[in-house]
This record gives C-alpha cells, structure tokens and sequence, in this order.
C-alpha cells in the first residue's frame, strides 16, 4: 500500500479521534440514571467528570460544578488524568501528522524528516487511544460495581471506596437509602469508540512510516573513476613504426 494512502487515512482517523476524546472529555453525560421501573420520573440525574446536573420535568436543567482534588476518590482523579493526557497527545499528533504529509509541499522538508514525524504522530496516537479506553474502563468498572451493589446489598465488589460516596462524579451509589442508580452514559460510548478510532489511525501513521523508509533508497556520493583507455596509444605507435619503416627503405 502507497505510503501517501496509510498517511492520509491515519491523519483522518487522527482527526476523528482527537474530536471524539475532546467531546467525551467535556460531555457531562458520563454515568446517567438508571430509569428502568421508575412511573414518573421528575428529576434526571446525570454525572460527568466536571459536573453533576439534575434536569427537571420542567426542562430546567441545573449543574453543581465539581471543584477540588482532595474530595473525590483516586479512580475519579485516574480518570480525569488519563483523559486529559490523552486530549493533549491526541491534539499534538494531529498538529505533527500536518507537517508530515507527504503532499505537503509549502515546507522543504525531507522524506527522511516526515517519515520520523509521521512515526511520532503514531506513537502519540496510540498511547492516547491507551489513554481514553483505560480510563472510560475504569469509570465504566466502577458504574457496574454501584450497580451491582445496589442491586444486591451483599455483593462485594471490593472497589466500593466510601461507598462510592465522593468518587465518581460525588457518589454514584444508588438503590439504598433512596438513592438513584446510575448506568453508563453516552460519553462513555464516545470516550471507546475515539480511542478505538484513535489506534487504528496511530497504527496507520506507523506502518506509513515503514513504507517511507523502505522506499528511500541509500545514497553514496562520490565520483567515478573511469580508466583511460589504451587504444589511441598502440594506433600511435604502430603508425610511428610504420613511418620509420618506410624512412629506411
């Protein structure tokens, strides 16, 4: 496969991607109640990793921002990390992946230089893509820990820090006490699918780079010797023994 067509569709899929890990990033909609069974629901209830919203059947929708560091639990801030390193790789490898395009032309860059640049593209791409599924995993892992504690108290699901109480999004734990049960949001969704989107385009950019390089064939400057050859001297002296023959006869 032409090096130019891996490059341009792991550009593409870069794009892709990085839009998709922004939007999962700052969508709220990360852990959404659980409305199986409810009659009438007046409230919604929906969590992200920067706010808490509740909406209304009215249609008024409020939002309490989610400050702090200190009061929240280590899988909620492993989560945030894991996405906002993976926002800032993602964006990068897409601003490299421009200048490594092969029909570039508006800059005097080697082949040589852009297959590198392209082979860091593929690299950024693909340890944001780690990034953006590991940590849409461990929120998902813990909704479905809530979940499945709420629904049968005697589960021990072992991650349960505080009961929940303060970690994902300041308490998920649902079903006990009154408290509503969440399941996974659209954001989740998105987060995988931009990581999937992601490694495949980082893998792209990586097998681009291979073809660039196999295709840059070695030079060696130099300059070629080419012998004299002895052909004018031996017709020279064969005629200069001819005149002498002929002075003597």
């Amino acid at each position: 496969m032409a090096p130019s067509v891996l490059q341009n569709g792991g550009f593409v899929l870069g794009l892709i991607g990085t839009a998709a890990l922004i939007a999962a990033t700052a969508i709220n909609k990360w852990s959404v109640k659980d409305r199986q069974g409810d009659v009438v629901t007046s409230i919604y209830t929906y969590k992200g990793l920067w706010q808490d919203c509740e909406t209304t059947s009215s249609g008024l929708t409020e939002c309490r921002p989610l400050y702090g560091l200190l009061g929240f639990s280590a899988s909620f801030q492993a989560v945030r990390a894991l996405m906002i390193v993976g926002v800032v790789l993602s964006v990068l490898g897409a601003v490299i992946s421009v200048f490594s395009l092969k029909c570039l032309t508006l800059t005097s860059t080697e082949d040589t230089t852009k297959a590198k640049m392209s082979l860091t593209a593929g690299i950024m791409f693909i340890i944001a893509a780690v990034c953006s599924i590991a940590g849409a995993s461990i929120y998902g892992n813990q909704i479905v820990a809530s979940f499945m504690m709420s629904t049968n108290p005697n589960y021990g699901g072992g991650m349960m820090e505080g009961g929940m109480g303060g970690g994902m999004g300041g308490g998920m734990g649902g079903g006990m006490g009154g408290m509503p049960r969440y399941t996974f949001g659209p954001a989740l969704f998105v987060a995988w699918i931009g990581g999937g989107v992601l490694l495949i385009g980082g893998i792209l950019k990586s097998l681009a780079f291979r073809e660039m390089v196999k295709d840059e064939k070695p030079r060696y400057p130099g300059v070629v010797y080419k012998p004299q050859s002895n052909k004018t001297e031996m017709v020279d002296h064969h005629s200069a023994g001819g005149k002498r023959d002929n002075n003597y006869v």
